[in-house]
């Protein structure tokens, strides 16, 4: 047994804290000279991801798919699509993730499947085959429109007509990803067979994608509307009808609590394996992801998007949501995110009008790293990479592509990483990238921060640090002091170490009265910030980390 899994199975709860880094495997590294990323190239920079200091990797979907959706459109669950590679790659990115001390978790998709999936192709043949209820099929309304209101995120009825069976199939997303069945308890537990499949192939946890999607009422009732004030783009463009409906009845229905004490059931079988679940709701997002976590038989963790909107991470608005989070969820677990592979990213979305971009980037990605919670890190965000301005021309996104110009789809923050400034396409292929790499990401290129000590890739590795010697820092109870204006102030405390964590999140000195209490700073985290007696004094976009005396 590696040392590795040593480790794995002595501490089973791992994940409770874990820093996990995001990999888009279509951007991160081409070797097959397609100017794809595949799994090879993952193994080629493993050691880079590892010298960062993560605990774990998250690879977006490699299933087979024939890629309408970027691989959130399965065709086969139990084999590696040929674009990145083979199962036997799989296994070897495994084992080279576990001799570096890194975890491997994987995007399963679940909730749906591509139209090309065998299953489908077999439930969409008549009304009478063995797999007939396996995806979800309603007859028309008397005028032959879709049984109800239902809107797909992509736009448009999340109904369409199939002239085979005369009946409507639905679909969340894309046409071409009908959604399975879950009532069907053969779906459940083909579906769990296939977890199993990755599980004994060593995998060491699980991203569910659109976890909350799973059930439909069977009522198939029409969703309520929305009144205008209460549309939150957060999941989906505001450009996008889906936000004018109250979603009660198409998904977070309450069946789903069950299936995920079935799916924790499976994973607690293996050692020290994880979830993290990601919850798409704007009006109940914390309640789902609270009753998705709490009493330790459900998943582990959910993928909050609290902070991958457009509202930015102020003081007032940290403190909110973690208090919320913690009065919902008090034996739950949250996962941060500020960037990943659907949202603008950060240094664009929140950055633009910060005087100092750089030092803004850095006190943020600290904030987000001493929150109670796991945290998932997007590549590129600890190069400072902002979203990239993709020409239509070049678009690839089918979400994109049917709301230009008001929403330009995902492109822009899925866009290859740069590993060389002076290499082909920033060292990611030598053939031409399936999306352009913008020439402002080469002048951000890994090569050219690697040893600079004020440069964004070091503040992550030292912090990363920094939070690995500290382990309040990652698994302890949060307090919230202060929240005002741009300045924050929490304790983390876990045993017998408890840290003082003071933020100010603007571009002018800020300074914060204590009363009596005597300060002790906490050095190797990178930031300038003092304090003398009770009295912190935080410069812009600063940080202090210390100790009650």
């Amino acid at each position: 047994m590696t040392q590795s899994a040593t480790k794995s199975v002595s501490d089973p709860d791992w994940w409770r804290g874990a820093v996990i880094y995001q990999i888009y495997p279509r951007s991160f590294q081409d070797t097959g000279g397609d100017g794809v990323g595949d799994l090879k190239g993952i193994v080629r920079r493993l050691p880079y991801v590892a010298a960062l200091g993560v605990d774990a990797i998250w690879i977006s979907p490699i299933a087979r798919s024939p890629m309408k959706d970027f691989g959130y459109d399965v065709s086969d669950y139990r084999d590696i699509d040929p674009m990145f590679g083979t199962l036997g790659d799989f296994d070897a990115l495994v084992a080279e993730a576990h001799r570096l001390g890194l975890k491997v978790m994987t995007d399963i998709v679940i909730s749906h499947t591509s139209d090309q999936h065998p299953w489908f192709k077999e439930s969409r043949a008549s009304r009478t085959n063995p797999k007939a209820d396996w995806y979800v099929w309603a007859d028309p309304r008397p005028d032959g429109s879709p049984p109800n209101n239902w809107l797909s995120i992509f736009g448009g009825s999340a109904w369409q007509w199939d002239t085979r069976r005369m009946q409507y199939y639905l679909h969340n997303f894309l046409s071409e990803q009908p959604d399975l069945n879950f009532h069907s308890m053969e779906v459940q537990d083909a579906l769990l067979d296939s977890v199993r499949f990755w599980l004994e192939r060593g995998i060491d946890g699980f991203r569910l994608d659109t976890i909350n999607f799973y059930f439909h009422s069977q009522g198939l009732e029409d969703n309520p509307a929305l009144p205008p004030e209460q549309r939150n783009a957060s999941t989906a463009p505001a450009v996008n009808p889906y936000n004018f409906q109250d979603h009660l009845y198409d998904k977070s229905r309450p069946e789903n609590l069950a299936f995920l004490e079935r799916f924790r059931a499976l994973l607690d079988e293996y050692p020290a394996k994880t979830s993290v679940g990601e919850v798409g709701d704007s009006q109940r997002g914390l309640e789902i992801a609270a009753a998705y976590t709490s009493g330790g038989k459900r998943v582990h963790m959910c993928y909050s998007f609290e902070f991958l909107g457009p509202d930015k991470m102020g003081a007032r608005r940290v403190r909110e949501v973690l208090e919320e989070f913690g009065r919902v969820a008090a034996d739950g677990w949250a996962c941060w995110a500020l960037s990943n592979h659907d949202v603008v990213r950060h240094a664009t979305r929140w950055g633009a009008g910060e005087k100092d971009l750089h030092a803004y980037l850095k006190v943020i990605s600290a904030l987000l790293m001493s929150l109670r919670g796991s945290v998932c890190l997007y590549q590129g965000e600890e190069l400072g990479l902002g979203e990239a301005d993709i020409a239509f021309e070049d678009l690839q996104d089918p979400y994109g592509k049917s709301m230009w110009p008001e929403f330009k789809g995902r492109d822009g923050c899925r866009t290859p990483m740069v590993w060389e400034r002076d290499a082909p396409n920033g060292g990611f292929s030598a053939a031409k990238p399936w999306l352009p790499v913008p020439d402002e990401h080469r002048a951000l290129a890994a090569d050219t921060q690697q040893g600079q000590a004020g440069s964004l890739l070091e503040h992550y590795r030292r912090f990363l640090a920094f939070r690995r010697a500290h382990p309040a820092l990652a698994k302890g109870d949060i307090e919230f002091l202060a929240a005002d204006d741009d300045v924050l102030v929490f304790t983390r405390e876990h045993g017998n170490e408890q840290m003082v964590c003071a933020f100010n999140l603007g571009p002018r000195n800020a300074s914060l009265d204590l009363g009596d209490a005597s300060l002790s700073a906490v050095e190797g985290h990178g930031f300038a910030s003092s304090a003398d007696a009770g009295k912190i004094k935080l410069g812009a976009y600063g940080a202090w980390f210390g100790r009650f005396a």
